[in-house]
């Protein structure tokens, strides 16, 4: 009796051993969307951390460099710039409080005027990764996008913080009134800065 009663339990512990984990429950504190995503397939190599730049310039084709707050200044005589969201285009975020390097991320659809889904790196409570299908919303008394709210995984919406911002960079390039050529050249290398920071790191 003892000892089948001692087998009965070697096979039931057995087969607990040989069963596979229950799949981990998916968090529920931000929407599917804006949970931190791996680097696209693409990427040549194996990249661990992301900064914003790099991101926004392989996402959106924009073929700027450095820091990120500069990239407006830089997009001047290169690409057109405005204050309307379009899907392909990089939102310049001016140095704030924690990120003195600027940031820049790129908008993936308008859902209207005021809402826009963006994708980003390096960004809040996803330091060093990517996030895709991120929620950010114009707060700017104007409707100019010149004040916006951030998705903010963690907390699971979009935060206290208001973040200002210089406006869009779209990726048609400026063409020059004399040919009508496109003008584009590769943008000035900016490296270094304290992280978190948009730069070429």
């Amino acid at each position: 009796m003892k000892a089948s009663a001692l087998i009965v339990l070697g096979v039931l512990a057995a087969a607990s051993c040989a069963a596979p984990p229950p799949p981990s429950p998916i968090p529920r504190s931000a929407p599917p969307s804006a949970r931190a995503q791996p680097p696209p397939a693409a990427e040549p190599g194996s990249r661990s951390w992301w900064e914003c730049v790099p991101y926004a310039r392989q996402k959106s084709g924009i073929q700027l460099r450095g820091e990120a707050w500069t990239w407006w200044s830089q997009a001047k005589a290169k690409y057109q710039r405005g204050p309307e969201p379009r899907s392909g285009a990089v939102l310049v975020f001016q140095p704030f409080k924690g990120a003195r390097l600027g940031h820049v991320a790129v908008v993936t659809q308008v859902l209207t005027d005021r809402i826009v889904l963006v994708s980003h790196a390096n960004w809040g409570g996803s330091r060093g990764k990517i996030e895709e299908g991120v929620t950010m919303v114009d707060v700017s008394p104007a409707g100019d996008w010149s004040r916006v709210k951030v998705w903010y995984k963690p907390a699971g919406n979009l935060g206290g913080s208001v973040y200002p911002t210089y406006g869009f960079i779209y990726p048609t390039p400026v063409r020059s009134v004399e040919t009508g050529v496109p003008h584009v050249e590769g943008g000035s290398s900016g490296r270094g800065g304290a992280r978190p920071g948009g730069s070429d790191g």
